[in-house]
């Protein structure tokens, strides 16, 4: 028993000593000016390299977050439709995909999948 919490206790500070050295050394030592602005093909930038982001590109990675999340639950869903009830599996699949066909019309008619504006 003493020598397995000594193996992990070692373990843990082998771990930690490793840990410390790799942060000490993958520092950089000075920080220049030139290597922290942002490159143009070695042209000075003519405006601000920090433009404030379109909230369209947002919206649509959100949307698309939303719909790939939705195909990781209707995979397993088909998965399981011979293993369960196929009562509760229905409800319960005609509730998800109404959830998201309520989504999809909420955002088409808010204007969120209207890219010409």
């Amino acid at each position: 028993m003493f020598s397995i919490i000594f193996i992990a206790l070692l373990i843990l500070l082998i771990t930690t000593i490793v840990m410390i050295l790799a942060s000490i050394l993958s520092k950089k030592a000075l920080i220049d000016r030139e290597k922290s602005s942002p490159f143009e093909c070695g042209f000075d930038p003519k405006s601000s390299s920090r433009l404030p982001f379109s909230l369209r590109f947002f919206l649509i990675t959100i949307i698309f977050l939303i719909f790939d999340v939705e195909i990781a639950l209707i995979l397993p869903m088909i998965i399981i439709m011979k293993y369960s009830n196929i009562m509760i599996w229905t409800i319960t699949s005609i509730i998800f995909i109404l959830i998201l066909l309520i989504g999809l019309y909420h955002e088409w008619n808010q204007g969120m999948l209207n890219w010409s504006n």
